[in-house]
């Protein structure tokens, strides 16, 4: 089940609202677990297994760590086993057959590889997990005594699949004890349309463009239309995992929950440190926290800082996906934050704003060729005519075709990248606070007829990121 289903809006969200609103406070957690668990089991139902065996072993870790916070040796082991199963059990699932090929052709060997389906969400709930134990080893928080509130956290269903990465630090207060408002609901539902909207309005539009442009023969390819596709490619993904980010935001505002921003406006950045601050904002501060300062972060020196950058950047590319190109893709932005740190911040202070923009987006698109093409010859070749080199026409009809048939898509894309409509919405209610405001909610009532009205006819398009 996916967010941008009509049976998710129609019938799984109300339904669950409203036994969760008619619910006493103390069984509200215990509904929404149970919620949580249908929701996963609609899509994973082999695979739920899994899930509460990962909650129900760190829950489990996280009582023995706070049982024995004087004898660190068994804390240390408890810790220990802890990160050695969960990467063991996301290792196995994501990375065995690509592991198996890689020994197969290093080799020579022909070793059977079971293709086994990657369970949804793996990636978010195990780092979710990990993070627990931690800051209970650590002392940050305290062992959570009532498994059905640490179940809720694990298993929230608004960024179970795809995040926000949260941190039970972050959260604990609010699961113990948190206020749902008629406000904060509003709050939530606006966020969710506006979530909802960015998926199938704009995301799934654009990626028809970046689909046609990626299965044209080479060839056949033009500089522009290469240009077209992958900056097409670029609004796909971003509207499509910020869509879903602020739809699990908005969910969780309706639960009464408060959980972090996912994305700030990345394409406005001015380097690439810059975007990385602004993209998939919840994955950069858990490497942050829980890998690269623990490796001792920019404390010990210039080259172990290097070092340290190189590792966070390899596995923040693996960490995507089972294959080589989400690898280079890591270690590409790696290569250009460690060289901002050493020197082209520095040389780029000088240059005016519109130098530096146009530097970051060309990186950020070249990076997207890396991230989308898993043959890496082939995502060469692309690069190759992005910028001329070979026999490919500059312009033909085709790309001007695609610039004709979207340029109010385009437009809109462009626009909704920046914090413009948020600007003039904000200020808007400003000025209408003492007042009715009509037009607000009769917006968002019309965005979501529009998606209604694309989904019935829309056959299954989950999230970009459920892959990851």
């Amino acid at each position: 089940m996916v967010f941008s289903s009509l049976l998710f809006i129609f019938v799984f969200l109300p339904a669950i609202l409203c036994v969760y609103y008619l619910s006493p406070r103390f069984l509200k957690n215990f509904i929404l677990v149970i919620g949580s668990l249908v929701f996963y089991a609609w899509g994973e139902p082999v695979y739920i297994v899994l899930m509460i065996f990962i909650s129900v072993f760190d829950y489990l870790n996280g009582l023995i760590i706070n049982k024995y916070q004087e004898k660190k040796i068994i804390c240390r082991a408890v810790l220990t086993g802890s990160l050695v199963i969960n990467l063991a059990v996301l290792g196995f699932f994501k990375y065995y057959g690509f592991l198996i090929n890689n020994i197969n052709s290093l080799f020579n060997l022909q070793l059977v590889v079971t293709d086994l389906p990657l369970p949804i969400g793996i990636s978010f709930y195990t780092f979710q997990s990990i993070s627990y134990v931690v800051d209970v080893y650590l002392g940050k928080v305290k062992a959570q005594k009532n498994i059905i509130h640490y179940a809720t956290f694990v298993t929230m269903f608004p960024q179970l699949i795809a995040g926000p990465i949260i941190k039970y630090i972050d959260i604990a207060k609010q699961i113990e004890n948190r206020k749902e408002t008629i406000a904060l609901f509003g709050e939530g539902a606006m966020l969710f349309i506006i979530g909802l909207s960015k998926k199938v309005l704009l995301a799934n539009n654009i990626g028809i463009v970046w689909q046609n442009v990626k299965l044209a023969p080479m060839g056949e390819i033009s500089v522009l239309s290469a240009w077209i596709g992958i900056i097409a490619f670029a609004f796909q993904i971003y509207f499509d995992f910020s869509g879903y980010s602020d739809m699990a935001r908005g969910l969780a505002k309706m639960f009464g929950f408060d959980i972090m921003q996912n994305f700030n406006y990345p394409y406005i950045s001015k380097s690439i440190t810059e975007f990385w601050r602004r993209w998939h904002i919840s994955l950069g501060s858990w490497f942050r926290e829980y890998l690269y300062f623990p490796l001792g972060g920019n404390r010990a020196g210039r080259l172990k800082q290097y070092r340290n950058l190189f590792i966070v950047w390899f596995l923040t590319g693996f960490w995507h996906g089972a294959s080589w190109n989400f690898v280079i893709w890591g270690l590409y932005f790696g290569l250009f934050v460690t060289m901002e740190k050493i020197f082209l911040l520095k040389w780029f202070e000088e240059k005016p704003v519109f130098i530096r923009h146009m530097y970051t987006l060309i990186v950020i698109l070249v990076g997207w060729v890396f991230f989308e093409f898993e043959n890496m010859l082939q995502g060469l070749s692309f690069i190759k005519i992005m910028f001329g080199f070979g026999a490919n026409a500059f312009i033909d009809q085709t790309a001007l075709y695609y610039l004709y048939t979207n340029a109010l898509l385009l437009a809109a894309l462009v626009v909704c990248s920046t914090p413009l409509t948020n600007n003039i919405v904000q200020k808007y209610q400003e000025k209408t606070k003492n007042a009715v405001a009509y037009p607000i909610p009769v917006i968002y009532t019309l965005l979501l007829f529009f998606c209604t009205a694309y989904l019935v006819n829309l056959s299954y398009n989950p999230f970009l990121y459920f892959r990851f």
